[in-house]
């Protein structure tokens, strides 16, 4: 699946996501730096009814916040070296804990992802619009 969106749009893109998660809990957000990543999470998580200020985990590798149904994840692998420190700073607990969990860079620690992890490639096709595709397998 793919979806085109903007700033103006992307709310409904990411009510169409919600849609296209089914059972899974766990996404891996690729795309370069500047590509919309933690943009398209912020309104994943307004989406889904957090209440709670949504901000880029960058610095603190892990943000968790509640919503009407759960709890859910928010991960940057940016600044760690390899799938050891991922597992030393909490995130393999993270992903197999049974909440929705996005994971900006999961490049860096690859071999700790569930097998049913959806793959979630981003980037700026102009200015302001970006591609969302969808892995579904």
């Amino acid at each position: 699946m793919q979806l085109s969106f903007t700033l103006d749009t992307i709310k409904e893109a990411a009510a169409t996501f919600w849609q296209q998660l089914g059972d899974r809990k766990v996404v891996a957000l690729h795309g370069q730096m500047g590509a919309g990543k933690t943009t398209f999470v912020h309104a994943l998580c307004d989406a889904k009814g957090v209440t709670s200020t949504v901000g880029s985990p960058t610095f603190s590798i892990i943000n968790e916040y509640a919503y009407p149904g759960g709890q859910l994840y928010h991960i940057d692998l940016y600044r760690l070296k390899d799938e050891e420190e991922a597992i030393r700073t909490g995130v393999e607990d993270c992903l197999y804990s049974g909440s929705i969990c996005f994971v900006e860079w999961p490049e860096r620690a690859e071999g700790i992802f569930p097998d049913d992890t959806l793959k979630l490639h981003i980037s700026a096709t102009g200015p302001e619009t970006r591609l969302l595709l969808i892995d579904e397998k």
